[in-house]
This record gives C-alpha cells, structure tokens and sequence, in this order.
C-alpha cells in the first residue's frame, strides 16, 4: 500500500514537471501570436533629441528587429520632468502594447510623494535598463577648486541646476548633505548652459551624469572632482569610499542606486506573465545584439550594460524603501516644486 501511494506521488510530480516543461514554450509561442500584426509603442518621456531619446529609439529599433510580423514606434511624451511621460506609460492599458523609458530620479519624486506624479514605480512591469550612468562632480578649470580637497574646504561653491526640484537638484543636495559642503545652487541653466557658464568662470562645479560631463572633461574644460558609481576612473575619489556617517552612507546610497538602473524600460502594472516574458526576452535579445552595441559606440560612444526583468524590479523596490529620516530630507528639498 506504502509503496503504491509512494509510487503515484512520484508519477504525480513527474507528471506535473513536465506540464510545467511543456508549458514554458507553448505560453512564449502564444505571447508571440499575440504580438504578430500588431503595433508596439515605446513612450519615450522627453522630447525628441538628446540621451534619453538616442537610447529610446535604438532600443525601440532592436526589439522590433527580434519579433516578426510586429512595428514597434517611438511616442515622444515630455513634460514635468519626465512626470507626464511615466505617468502616460503607468496609466495604459496592461496589454503590453506599450511600454517605455523616463528618468529613475522620479524615485526621489516618489519618496517625497511630489504633486503631479501618479505613477508608483514599485508597482510597474519593469522590462530592464540599457546602461549605467554614473554621477559625477565636475569642476570648471576656470575656478579656483582644483580638487575634492578643495571643495571640502571651501566656504562656497556655486552649483548649476536646470531648475529646483528636478533630479539633478535632489542628488546635488544629497552630496552637499553628506559632505556638509557650502554649495550656492544656481537655478535655471538649462541643456549646455552649465558648461558654458564653467567655461566663462561663472560656476565652480555641477553634479550630473558621466555621459553628460565626459566629453567637457576631454575637451579640457573641467576636472573629476568626485564619482558616484561606475568604474573607478584614475585619481577620482568615490563617493561609497568617502562617505563616513550613517546618513552620509544612506544619500550616496540612493544615489549610486540611481547611477546604476539608467537608461530603463518599463510598462504599466499588471501586464500579463506570459506577455511580460515575451518582452523580456526581446529586450534582452535587443540589448545583446551586436549590431545594437555598435551603433551605440558609433552614436558617441554610448555604454550598454544591461540589466533584465526581475533584477532591474528588486532595484528599484529597494530603492523606494528608504528610511523615514531620509524620506523627510527628501521632501525637504523638492518641496520647492510642489
């Protein structure tokens, strides 16, 4: 009797294995019957032009080149900061026909709960990132700061920003916080401003991306003073290493976790699994595609370094589960765009 309910249990569970086996290509083959004939769209959240749109585009193209049978547009949506776009994305229907791209400093407008964004970023389909972006302080060669000693030192250093509240604003607060620098924000540098501004002499320094700032630097323009994420670059301190308090810790954290998920793509919550898969595995065949990697080197030297699926979504969940001290200083310093 013992062996014969032994010997069903192991049939059982042998059966039931191999339905799941079976199951895995027959749910993918279905997802791509779904898609044939069909339009995709991916929301790019900025206007057209620039790094955000460059990635949009080349990863829009390489998804399409994956599937048969399937276009797969860019929708330009700007507006607020990447806001309106995440928001456009968030609020589609769960079909999987829409997915896209926006700025992850929309984490720091989700912990301090800023007016205008209803998209919760915990709850999105995240699909994966294209790249890494680290943060990076850079000094104009005009000024008198020539290094991170001289910025610790110094009684004021004057910081360009496109404007308060953005994700640029938010995480040169974060490092002036965690380092207790004198900085003098300077609000309304939009696009290259900020570089011409160092140029002239007018700005000690700016916190931005590595992408942004790394042909200013080869240029001779501007100096590394400091790295968040990334490679370490010779002779530049990082962030993670200098950082020497629990808060301090905690800011450069979220920063670097920034620095790490740039260039995403995510659809609205609740977008079906089998669907989900099929996406992944496009974006993933997208991204790994030699062709992409080379246009992306020839578009200006762009970096893919991928990431897929479920890893980009513990990031990001990790991300917005700060603690309430560090929320509270958040808040305080978008508070202004509200």
């Amino acid at each position: 009797m013992r062996r014969n309910r032994l010997r069903a249990t192991i049939l059982t569970a042998m059966f039931l294995a191999g339905a799941l086996t079976l199951s895995l290509p027959a749910r993918a083959e279905g997802a791509a019957d779904f898609y044939k004939g069909k339009t995709l769209t991916y929301v790019v959240a900025t206007s057209p032009g620039g790094g955000y749109d460059y990635y949009g585009r080349l990863v829009a193209r390489f998804m399409e080149k994956q599937v048969q049978g399937t276009t797969v547009i860019v929708k330009n949506v700007p507006g607020a900061g990447h806001i309106v776009g995440a928001n456009f994305i968030y609020a589609s229907k769960p079909d999987g026909l829409t997915i896209g791209t926006f700025n992850t400093g929309l984490i720091y407008a989700q912990l301090a709960k800023m007016q205008g964004l209803k998209a919760d970023l915990g709850k999105m389909t995240w699909i994966g990132k294209a790249s890494a972006d680290p943060r990076v302080l850079v000094l104009s060669k005009e000024s008198q700061l020539k290094s991170w000693n001289d910025i610790r030192k110094a009684e004021k250093i004057k910081v360009s920003i496109g404007g308060v509240g953005s994700a640029a604003y938010s995480e040169t607060m974060m490092v002036t916080r965690a380092f207790n620098l004198k900085t003098q924000i300077i609000p309304g540098y939009v696009g290259g401003d900020s570089e011409m501004a160092m140029r002239r002499g007018e700005i000690d320094a700016n916190l931005g991306a590595l992408s942004t700032y790394d042909l200013f630097v080869k240029s001779g323009y501007g100096i590394f003073a400091l790295q968040i994420g990334g490679e370490p670059m010779p002779g530049v301190p990082q962030a993670v290493q200098l950082a020497d308090t629990p808060e301090a810790k905690s800011l450069i954290a979220l920063v670097h976790s920034q620095a790490e998920i740039s260039r995403l793509t995510a659809g609205p919550p609740g977008i079906p699994a089998e669907r989900t898969e099929f996406l992944r595995g496009i974006y993933r065949k997208a991204l790994e595609d030699p062709e992409l990697r080379e246009q992306a080197t020839k578009g200006g030297d762009r970096p893919v370094e991928p990431l897929y699926g479920e890893e980009v979504a513990e990031r990001v969940r990790t991300a917005l589960a700060q603690p309430p001290e560090l929320v509270a200083f958040i808040n305080e310093v978008t508070a202004p765009s509200k």
